[in-house]
């Protein structure tokens, strides 16, 4: 049931504001408050959908009311109302964050539209919201070891910053984490990160991939096509096992750092971007420099960060919480109850050799709890997390 709050000091008017609501909805549950320091108390106390706030009130205008909750509660849609002589006030409480504005006396097409409007938007919001909430717990960060906090401190300082981090480790480690967390506490975290795998791309299409092409610049090219720097503009690339892009893309990398400029494949015009660049490797860089494999100068300006993953036999404390994460989450996609692993069970996989990193102890931990018993034992890690 949405919950509406009118923030008016005439009464006549919140009577009529409420009336006209609440007789176009019967599910609108809508309160009142005859000043903005009774709304903000009220909004700080209770949730509500949406709020209709006049401009002009004794104790507290309407523009300190809206700038206050937006601090408090961003997430809930404003809509002014103004008199006359508030309009130019009204417009510029858009720019401060409103949802819309309405004139006195309120026509009523107009007023239901712009609720009805606001209603959605903060529906939309809070699945927003909660999307978010999801996809962070996707790439969540687990673990109490020296190695992880340590890794969570180099984000935390350098993820508001612009500088370039080349992150390290071997595969399945969670190198892509890493990358996600420093665009997610950054202040780019509102545009787009962009992925590539270097690794998954054939080298005759990568420099397409990433800058994009002209039509007929080559067979297959039918159409213009932007590239994953175009569309990171704003945000971040995440340039994932770096290691494997060919010398000739490594040169074109190397431009865009140099000068924030592309040029799509087959096109002499040069296009601004503005991006972060993360990359990632699972190679030794420094070997590859040496074979000729990797140029020297674009290491050094990839690598002003470096940040090291470390091997999941690095941190086998690290294991415990690893397995509670990796339960609750399974049982959370497969809608049935979190299975516990017994102290031998988690005892005996933090003994085992894990080659393939965090992403094998997740599939070992997945097929556990399909095959084990209520709680997986001992036996079960005998019987089906053998090598």
């Amino acid at each position: 049931m949405p919950k509406i709050l009118i923030i008016e000091d005439e009464a006549s008017i919140r009577r009529v504001l409420k009336k006209i609501i609440s007789e176009e909805n019967e599910t609108y549950e809508v309160e009142e408050a005859e000043d903005g320091l009774i709304g903000i108390d009220m909004i700080t106390k209770s949730d509500f959908d949406l709020v209709l706030c006049d401009i002009k009130m004794p104790k507290m205008d309407g523009v300190e009311v809206l700038e206050r909750v937006k601090k408090l509660k961003p997430e809930i849609p404003f809509v002014m109302i103004s008199g006359h002589g508030d309009l130019d006030t009204a417009v510029n409480t858009m720019r401060l964050g409103a949802f819309d504005y309405i004139s006195k006396p309120p026509d009523l097409n107009r007023l239901l539209n712009t609720v009805r409007n606001a209603l959605d938007k903060k529906e939309l919001v809070v699945q927003n919201i909660l999307l978010k909430s999801k996809v962070s717990k996707k790439y969540e960060m687990i673990g109490a070891s020296n190695a992880i906090t340590h890794i969570k401190t180099m984000i935390d300082k350098v993820a508001p910053t612009d500088a370039r981090v080349l992150i390290t480790g071997p595969n399945g480690t969670g190198k892509e984490l890493v990358a996600h967390w420093l665009h997610e506490k950054s202040e780019r975290a509102k545009a787009p990160m962009v992925e590539v795998n270097c690794a998954a791309i054939p080298s005759e299409l990568i420099e397409s991939e990433l800058f994009g092409h002209v039509k007929g610049s080559f067979t297959g090219a039918i159409k213009d096509r932007a590239g994953k720097f175009e569309a990171a503009n704003g945000g971040t690339i995440f340039l994932d096992e770096i290691g494997d892009m060919s010398l000739s893309a490594q040169a074109k990398v190397l431009r865009v750092l140099q000068e924030n400029i592309i040029s799509r494949v087959g096109s002499d015009k040069d296009i601004k971007v503005d991006v972060r660049v993360i990359a990632a490797t699972n190679k030794d860089l420094q070997k590859e420099i040496a074979e000729g494999k990797f140029r020297e100068d674009l290491y050094h300006r990839l690598a002003v960060i470096l940040i090291n993953v470390p091997s999941l036999n690095d941190r086998r404390e690290d294991i415990p919480l690893l397995i509670q994460f990796f339960a609750e989450q399974i049982a959370e996609e497969h809608g049935t109850a979190v299975k516990k692993f017994s102290e031998n069970a988690i005892k005996l996989l933090q003994e085992y050799d894990w080659t393939g990193n965090i992403r094998e102890l997740r599939n070992v931990v997945e097929r556990l709890i399909i095959l084990g018993e209520k709680e997986v034992s001992e036996n079960d890690i005998k019987l089906f997390a053998s090598k």
